[in-house]
């Protein structure tokens, strides 16, 4: 995951929310955008590893669609 650098002083204005006593850190959207954009990318590579012919599917179905956009 990204690693975020905090400040030493919770009095600066760029203080992070875990810098503040008692307060909760909460998950940022950037977060959840990066955890889902590793599950989808490691499901792609089960399903390569697990049905080969699926990229070749992909490819073959990507090109038809464009060919018929052509027409």
């Amino acid at each position: 995951m990204t690693h975020r650098a905090r400040h030493e002083e919770p009095d600066t204005p760029l203080a992070s929310a875990a810098d503040v006593p008692g307060r909760d850190v909460v998950p940022r959207r950037g977060d959840f955008l990066e955890f889902l954009g590793l599950v989808l990318a490691a499901g792609a590579l089960v399903l390569v590893v697990v049905h080969p012919e699926a990229p070749e599917a992909l490819v073959h179905a990507l090109a038809t669609g464009t060919a018929g956009l052509v027409r």
